[in-house]
């Protein structure tokens, strides 16, 4: 299944400079909205499970994505640090990677910052343990298995924290040995690799394309986005979308064996309220986009909810957005939670852009249309966006930083 033609390629290469680094960190943002409807309604370690189960069901998946899109495929240590650059778990800089290269099998890493730990560690140490220890130990080795099944990542320190300012914040290595048993694939992993999602095609990435094609180079200490063509990173940004989707759906799964009916759509709706309305701000203030009616159609047209096109079929004609049934209704993806009868996330979109604006949807479940209209009542910001905002990543701002080539030390 192929791909429309990318709603990023409306923007310039500084412009999705910006904006590909704000999508990873979208992505790391779907766990702060959902887990905490997990916990008010499984308890922490039944969330525990779901966080391990969605990550180990979507990880290989679209890291092996980005492998191939971007030209790194391989087995080695260069090959799973490239791939943690551009994985929504590891956004840059709110989860700062520093990767050391011993040999193409050995190498370390640490987090100079860690923005996860720093949202949980309020919570108390039995929240720390188990992100740093109960998630970590089977999620990092899951990440691995795309490169190699005979990686291992384990930790050299890790938190919680002692002293409590220790820093980094953990440090880990990475040994790719034959002698070690391979990594089993978790049973969600044929789940979602069966999903539209998880094979959906796009565009090549054009290499005469000024700029960058591939990342087959050198392992960089920091992802150079402005080296990169401008056709380079629309497909990034695409793929950026697709890591979100099928985590996602892997969360979705995760959380049907413990809900259903109902509960269930309650559950994954409360999710994508709260990450469709910090999106929406972030993508808003990042590209410095308008306000009003003008202002809220581009956010949703460049928002993780509605792309990539293709798998997500809509477009805006005459100050309206149309979306139709597509291959993300089959998946049962974030748009099938949005229809005349459940505009809630929609609604959390305007606000985010302009709280004086009001979403209107007719049509069907699967083919409506949405309409802005001016309010003079100010709109609350939805309880799952406030949720979203106790992450710092809310309102993380990202630094310029120059990216040396890293080598065998």
């Amino acid at each position: 299944m192929t791909s429309a033609h990318s709603r990023f390629a409306s923007l310039s290469s500084d412009e999705l400079t910006t904006l590909v680094p704000e999508l990873l960190l979208l992505g790391q943002l779907i766990d702060r909205s959902g887990m905490a409807w997990c916990i008010s309604n499984f308890g922490r370690e039944e969330m525990l499970q779901i966080a391990i189960e969605e990550w180990m069901g979507a990880s290989p998946i679209y890291t092996r994505r980005m492998q191939k899109a971007l030209r790194y495929e391989g087995e080695d240590i260069f090959t799973i640090f490239k791939g943690l650059q551009l994985d929504i778990g590891a956004p840059p800089q709110f989860m700062d990677f520093r990767y050391t290269v011993h040999d193409r099998w050995r190498g370390e890493f640490h987090l100079d910052h860690c923005g996860a730990l720093l949202d949980v560690e309020p919570m108390g140490e039995d929240y720390v343990r188990g992100m740093c220890h109960d998630i970590e130990d089977p999620t990092f080795d899951a990440t691995a298995v795309a490169t190699n099944r005979r990686a291992q990542i384990r930790p050299i320190h890790r938190p919680p924290r002692t002293p409590v300012d220790r820093s980094p914040h953990c440090a880990w290595t990475v040994i790719i040995d034959e002698s070690y048993p391979p990594v089993e694939d978790h049973p969600h992993l044929a789940t979602i690799a069966g999903t539209k999602a998880a094979s959906w095609e796009l565009a090549p990435i054009d290499p005469s394309d000024d700029g960058q094609s591939d990342y087959s180079g050198p392992l960089l200490a920091d992802f150079d986005f402005a080296a990169f063509s401008h056709s380079a990173l629309v497909r990034m940004a695409d793929e950026v979308c697709l890591q979100m989707h099928l985590l996602n759906l892997s969360f979705i799964l995760s959380v049907s064996k413990r809900a259903e009916g109902d509960l269930l759509r309650e559950i994954c709706t409360k999710q994508l309220i709260g990450l469709a309305g910090i999106a929406a701000e972030r993508i808003h203030k990042a590209l410095k986009l308008p306000a009003g009616a003008e202002g809220v159609l581009r956010v949703l047209e460049l928002h993780p909810m509605l792309n990539p096109a293709g798998y997500v079929e809509a477009d805006i004609d005459a100050g309206r957005l149309h979306v139709h049934r597509c291959a993300s209704h089959d998946d049962g993806a974030w748009i099938s939670l949005c229809s005349p009868a459940s505009v809630q996330p929609l609604q959390a979109i305007a606000t985010a852009v302009d709280p004086h604006l009001e979403v209107h949807v007719t049509g069907t479940d699967t083919d409506w249309t949405l309409e802005l209209q001016h309010s003079d009542t100010v709109a609350t910001v939805p309880s799952e966006v406030e949720v979203v905002k106790f992450s710092g990543g809310a309102t993380w701002e990202f630094e310029s930083r120059k990216s040396l080539p890293l080598t065998v030390v």
